[in-house]
């Protein structure tokens, strides 16, 4: 699995070198999964109550263990090169199927069991492809088949589970109890897998590149960020409304609010995070890996679908023509809002406390703030109260470049020095094909040999 050769036309699976990076197949994979972050928002704002939070989370649990397992196989086989990008099309045809499905997953159980029976099927779809590619990729490898071993039984109970939660609801008579048994069923699912993956631990798993790993996981929590704006805008009724500047002003605290979350990871704890797991190696880095970006990411996007919520049901007063923009924020609203905010500073707190076993008093006071808000924001206006937590975000970004700016400069200084001289050292490698295309022109035309085919390999 070292290169490419001549298993086919297509080629055969590539392993992930050391200093690997994302590749573009891996962008475009993920577009699909955070359109599953989209749909779970859209169908928690249909008809927002504690019971549709818990079911959205529950979802969000489940889909996200699905992510973690798809970026432990990208450590293992280029998921663009080869033949891989043809099982990955039927892994994201699933999942895209998988997402379809998530409305009527929670609904009424004797509704029909289509709907939770797309989702449990294309599920055993996608975990089955990545299974084989895991399979195939490490086939010669006995720790790490022991390894995958261990995972087994997880993928087939999960399997088994949500089948259960699609079918058996159907035939039990009292509603109530239905619901009951069929969330019970997914919160099994998520406990089960979660629980598997400490369990089972990180003896015989490896990340290859670290560079790979703290990108993908950055890549996806900005596009989980470009979702929430997007969930904003569409599902707050801005669109097709005539302007007014109490709206404007709002979509503006929208944007500037989704770029202190952007800023609050990505300015310094992220660009640290990704130095730790360079420096770590062996057992550290795999437990690391694990703690920090496949655990502690999940409250970082479920923050950012929960604020998205509350700033969409804000916006959506506030861009009401038959609503006076003073009007007082919904507590609904505010709660969400401020808890989404809470939920990912605290996770990215939790996430910076694992990997470089430092806490900010910054970011512990900008929780106790915004929860010191949580009861006094639904007494303002919505626009009073958007802006509000905007404030406190934004504040908390100026905070730190102001108290923290020697170490932040230098830290800067680092990344920009391993970018520009890994930038120097491409642009030197890549400057030979102009030197071989110079040597092709100067060296007399070679007769071509007949017993030569055109294929590599």
């Amino acid at each position: 699995m070292g290169g490419y050769g001549g298993r086919g036309r297509l080629g055969p699976a590539v392993a992930v070198a050391p200093g690997a990076r994302v590749d573009r197949f891996e962008v475009f994979f993920d577009l699909v999964f955070v359109f599953s972050f989209f749909i779970i928002t859209r169908a928690t704002a249909v008809q927002i109550s504690g019971t549709s939070l818990l079911r959205g989370m529950l979802v969000l649990a489940v889909l996200w263990w699905a992510w973690v397992i798809h970026s432990i196989v990208a450590t293992r086989v280029r998921l663009g090169a080869g033949f891989v990008p043809v099982l990955m099309v039927l892994a994201m045809a699933a999942l895209f199927c998988f997402a379809l499905g998530l409305p009527q997953a929670f609904g009424n159980p004797h509704g029909g069991a289509a709907g939770p029976v797309v989702v449990a099927l294309a599920y055993v779809v996608l975990r089955t492809a990545h299974v084989l590619l895991y399979l195939h990729a490490v086939r010669r490898d006995p720790e790490e088949l022991r390894q995958l071993a261990r995972l087994a039984p997880e993928l087939v109970l999960s399997t088994f589970l949500l089948l259960a939660a699609a079918l058996i609801p159907g035939q039990i008579d009292d509603p109530q109890w239905a619901a009951w048994v069929r969330d019970g069923l997914w919160a099994t699912v998520v406990l089960l897998q979660y629980a598997t993956g400490i369990i089972s631990g990180t003896r015989n798993w490896t990340v290859p590149s670290a560079e790979h790993w703290t990108e993908r996981y950055d890549f996806i929590l900005i596009i989980a960020l470009g979702e929430s704006v997007i969930s904003i805008g569409v599902g707050s009724n801005l669109l097709g409304q005539v302007p007014t500047w109490p709206a404007v002003v709002a979509a503006a605290l929208g944007i500037f609010l989704t770029a202190a979350l952007w800023w609050a990871h990505f300015d310094m704890i992220g660009p640290a995070a990704r130095i730790a797991l360079h420096a770590a190696q062996g057992r550290p880095r795999m437990t690391m890996a694990r703690d920090g970006h496949a655990y502690l990411f999940l409250p970082m996007i479920a923050g950012i679908i929960l604020f998205s919520l509350g700033a969409e049901g804000i916006l959506d007063d506030i861009a009401d023509p038959h609503t006076p923009f003073y009007g007082v924020a919904s507590g609904q609203d505010v709660r969400l809002l401020y808890g989404g905010l809470i939920c990912y500073l605290g996770g990215n707190m939790l996430f910076q406390l694992r990997t470089l076993r430092t806490l900010s008093w910054s970011r512990v006071g900008t929780v106790v703030v915004l929860a010191a808000g949580i009861p006094a924001a639904p007494h303002l206006p919505g626009l009073a109260a958007l802006g509000l937590a905007t404030g406190i975000c934004v504040g908390l970004c100026v905070v730190e470049v102001l108290t923290m700016n020697e170490a932040r400069q230098a830290l800067h200084a680092m990344v920009f020095h391993e970018r520009t001289t890994h930038e120097a050292h491409e642009a030197a490698w890549r400057a030979r094909w102009h030197e071989d295309e110079l040597d092709k022109a100067g060296a007399p035309e070679e007769p071509e040999d007949p017993a030569r085919g055109g294929r590599c390999g």
